[in-house]
């Protein structure tokens, strides 16, 4: 009997990794009067890599192979998941990701020991098709109900988002015929008075995420995650369109958006929670100029998922509309968000969002000076600007003196019409 013992140093390729695994063959032949074994009496075994042990402690070949089969099994059939496209290795790896942090006392822990790893908790949410169900959400919405089923299905959603229809400019429930209408509902004039007094208002009702200066080119979407200011406003637009001065090249990207010595770069960040009322307003007197208006995911803008997601903001799909008030540099940005069918600007006709294909990472500007041949679209403080169809968030990046001041504290509930900071 001849015993032939040799380790695979150099594996041949295969989409599947099997790492330290040995085969022995083991090759019979007979004495001087035996005949030989065929070849296929030749069996592979596996057997687990380190030193051999002692004779009588090792368990036989077929012991062996019963044991490290289903470790093979499993190793290949984890290997062909990474030779897999990337939508498809995420389809196949759904159900497992999704029933290893559902299933207690760690269930399914024994299969990263042979080399499989769970997607993270941010992975698997990115990887959810928000646009297509906010899109499905939007159909929803659209659908007529029966005037008996108006009041106890309305009923249930101000009961759940503590809505005040004493507000609204029509408290009759039947007179909506779809949710569509009622999230979209208009207010009593008087339920929303405009302060006078004060250079900035808030645009909308929500809750204040984060406010204050722009620092290194960063803004705070929740208190300690933040995101790049590039990033999230897009290359900076022609000077000639905004008729800002020109900055020397090598200022950084906050340092050119400033267009007067001696002032700064502002932030607020306005959340609407469903509940709240979903159009906003004008926040100033002040020139829209340009739009631009990035494509993107429609994640959850909830505070707990923007602490959880860092850039959750330039992820999700957004409106801008840069253009200047007396102060230099102002925008508004209306942020998209789960269950968002769509945003609509009153002003502008041809925008579309939410479509149903877009190229990651691009965007699309539209100039209201140049296509319009005229100079921007002025906007009056308190003016009707836009809406969301349920809730989302508004960001205010805009130029102001070093001695502006916010009246606000982070985490404080606003309304439409109230001061956010003067001079």
């Amino acid at each position: 009997m001849v015993r032939c013992y040799k380790a695979l140093s150099n594996p041949p390729p295969s989409c599947y990794n099997l790492h330290k695994v040995k085969i022995h063959v083991r090759r019979l032949r007979s004495g001087n009067g035996g005949s030989r074994s065929c070849a296929g009496d030749q069996q592979p075994q596996l057997e687990s890599p380190g030193p051999a042990g002692s004779a009588g402690g090792t368990p036989n070949r077929r012991t062996r192979f019963r044991l490290q089969f289903p470790q093979l099994a499993l190793r290949r059939r984890l290997g062909q998941l990474s030779c897999m496209s990337r939508p498809a290795l995420k389809l196949r790896s759904w159900p497992l990701t999704i029933l290893y942090y559902l299933l207690p006392f760690g269930a399914l822990k024994p299969l990263t020991r042979v080399g499989w790893r769970p997607m993270s908790r941010v992975a698997l949410y990115k990887s959810v098709p928000t646009r297509l169900l906010s899109r499905a959400w939007g159909r929803l919405n659209q659908v007529e109900l029966p005037t008996w089923l108006r009041k106890p299905v309305y009923s249930l959603y101000i009961w759940t988002f503590g809505v005040n229809m004493k507000e609204a400019a029509v408290e009759d429930l039947h007179h909506y015929r779809n949710l569509s209408e009622f999230f979209r509902r208009k207010l009593k004039p008087q339920a929303r008075p405009v302060c006078c007094l004060h250079s900035v208002i808030s645009p909308s009702d929500g809750k204040i995420l984060n406010f204050g200066q722009v620092k290194n080119c960063e803004v705070e979407q929740v208190k300690g995650v933040t995101y790049s200011l590039e990033s999230f406003l897009g290359p900076r637009i022609s000077t000639e369109e905004m008729h800002f001065s020109q900055a020397p090249p090598g200022n950084s990207f906050q340092q050119q958006l400033v267009t007067k010595e001696g002032n700064e770069l502002y932030h607020c960040v306005i959340y609407l929670a469903p509940g709240d009322y979903h159009c906003f307003h004008s926040p100033t007197d002040w020139r829209v100029s340009h739009r631009r208006h990035f494509p993107g995911s429609l994640m959850s803008v909830n505070p707990g998922v923007a602490r959880w997601i860092k850039e959750l903001f330039c992820h999700n799909e957004r409106v801008v509309l840069t253009g200047d008030w007396k102060h230099g540099f102002f925008s508004l940005t209306a942020v998209g968000a789960t269950n968002v069918g769509s945003i609509r600007i009153y002003f502008d006709q041809d925008l579309h969002t939410n479509s149903p294909c877009y190229s990651k990472g691009s965007y699309n500007d539209f100039s209201f000076i140049s296509n319009n041949n005229k100079e921007g679209i002025p906007m009056r403080k308190g003016e009707h600007l836009g809406e969301f169809n349920l809730g989302s968030t508004i960001v205010l990046i805009f130029e102001a003196p070093k001695d502006f001041k916010f009246h606000l504290k982070a985490g404080q509930k606003i309304r439409f019409g109230e001061a956010l900071g003067s001079l």
